[in-house]
């Protein structure tokens, strides 16, 4: 079996301080220390997937499309960098509009990629910045790690064996 890290995207990965809902690229930037550490997390032989809410789609603020395009675009800064993501998965309801399974705090999207690449939960962790993050994580048996919104992702290094 495999081992993964899992992360959360807007709050950990990219700079969400000045906009909620991150849609368009020119808001995403990623924050201090992402690529240095996802390099190095994936030297250690984890897997890298990133599982994101996006319930700004079921609120009709942005689309599928422009979750999608923001993802490749980000694909591109961490390639450029030779960071590479094994999968990024995203849930597009809000439960003011509907209810799903996928939303974190459920874990759904985290069993989908534990039974598609075939990973341990024991060996693996979910990072985020929020509560629901943790809470996902547990729920799928994860080991988890919270850290401060729009912060430097070099402080999880230690943590992580």
């Amino acid at each position: 079996m495999k081992k993964a890290i899992f992360l959360d995207r807007d709050g950990t990965l990219n700079n969400n301080g000045d906009h909620y809902y991150i849609w368009r690229k020119e808001d995403f930037h990623l924050n201090q220390g992402v690529t240095e550490v996802l390099s190095e997390l994936r030297n250690r032989g984890y897997l890298l997937i990133v599982i994101t809410n996006q319930g700004g789609v079921s609120k009709g603020k942005y689309t599928h499309e422009d979750v999608e395009a923001v993802h490749a675009y980000m694909h591109s800064l961490l390639e450029e960098r030779g960071v590479e993501l094994d999968e990024v998965l995203f849930c597009p309801h809000h439960p003011d509009r509907e209810e799903c399974l996928c939303r974190k705090p459920k874990p759904l999207m985290i069993q989908k990629a534990l039974a598609r690449f075939d990973i341990d939960p024991a060996e693996s962790w979910m990072i985020g910045d929020s509560k629901r993050d943790m809470e996902a994580g547990k729920a799928a048996r994860l080991r988890t790690l919270l850290v401060e919104s729009n912060g430097n992702l070099k402080k999880v290094l230690d943590k992580i064996d």
